[in-house]
């Protein structure tokens, strides 16, 4: 087991390039979305394309459809009268809040097709789900802008730790016996047995699927919001609804109270807000019911 674990630590820094981006690229062919989310990213990108163009690419997958329309009647949107298209979607919730809905969709139905003995893949994205609605209705009372935008964050900020589970199996088996249940331990032990961390590796999956820069930011630095260069906003959301994800005890390191979840003495400053001019005991409630009423559509539905 030994010899094993420090073959993989030399494979996770070997190849063309080394470290986390020889990762990346020795997964590529096991979790690249739905060429569907790469042509609707693209248009995203486009000036010059309308609703009905992103819809008709949706629409070339029955299963994405159906799943995304799903989801945006659910009450995760509080829409007052049911949406049957995907156009109808993209007029009513925007095209920004469309794509990311797609790109979350994708994200885990990508991850699906791996097996991993490390994690109970539905507890994993359960606390990723929950993590994402604290993410996005935090950022909402922050008045940031985009809030859909976190959520994806919030759904993908542990990304990278499947990537490692997959690829780095006995490695990750010792450091997460190692670590204790303690998630400030586990991403010590990451950087100091591969050199880099799941946070890391996130990112440059996400880069590598050409997901906006700010979603990337936003997963590279949830860790440590304070060392992101630039505007520490949406890091710091990630990382708070990180913490406060893991004191309600869904498929998180630890269960605390709120009051004593370890969280970054950067991050409320890079949200200029205090956290006592919040109620995050009332925010991770209101969390639960939404995910109590959506986790069996993105989580169950894989």
């Amino acid at each position: 087991m030994a010899s094993t674990a420090r073959a993989e630590r030399a494979t996770a820094g070997a190849g063309a390039g080394g470290g986390a981006p020889h990762l990346i690229e020795s997964i590529k062919g096991l979790v690249s979305p739905p060429d569907v989310c790469a042509r609707v990213l693209q248009l995203a990108r486009s000036p010059t394309a309308s609703a009905d163009d992103i819809g008709a690419v949706v629409a070339c997958d029955p299963t994405l459809t159906s799943r995304v329309l799903r989801i945006a009647n659910s009450p995760l949107y509080g829409l007052r009268g049911r949406v049957d298209t995907v156009s109808r979607a993209i007029t009513i919730l925007g095209s920004d809040a469309l794509v990311n809905l797609v790109v979350a969709v994708s994200a885990v139905a990508s991850f699906s097709r791996i097996a991993n003995d490390l994690v109970n893949m539905d507890t994993f994205w359960r606390h990723s789900l929950y993590s994402a609605l604290i993410a996005r209705d935090l950022a909402r009372q922050c008045h940031v802008l985009h809030p859909e935008r976190l959520f994806v964050a919030g759904l993908l900020h542990d990304i990278g730790s499947l990537v490692i589970y997959h690829r780095t199996p006995d490695t990750a088996r010792a450091l997460l016996t190692a670590a204790a249940g303690d998630e400030g331990r586990m991403f010590a032990l990451e950087r100091d047995n591969f050199g880099f961390s799941h946070a890391e590796v996130g990112a440059l999956l996400l880069e590598s699927w050409t997901l906006p820069e700010a979603l990337q930011d936003a997963v590279r630095w949830h860790h440590e919001p304070a060392s992101a260069p630039g505007d520490q906003s949406d890091p710091a959301l990630v990382h708070i609804a990180d913490a406060l994800a893991n004191h309600s005890g869904i498929g998180g390191f630890c269960e605390v109270a709120a009051t004593d979840t370890v969280i970054d003495a950067g991050a409320w400053p890079a949200l200029g807000i205090a956290p006592d001019a919040l109620d995050l005991e009332a925010l991770i409630s209101e969390a639960g019911v939404q995910f109590a009423e959506i986790a069996s559509l993105l989580v169950k539905g894989r």
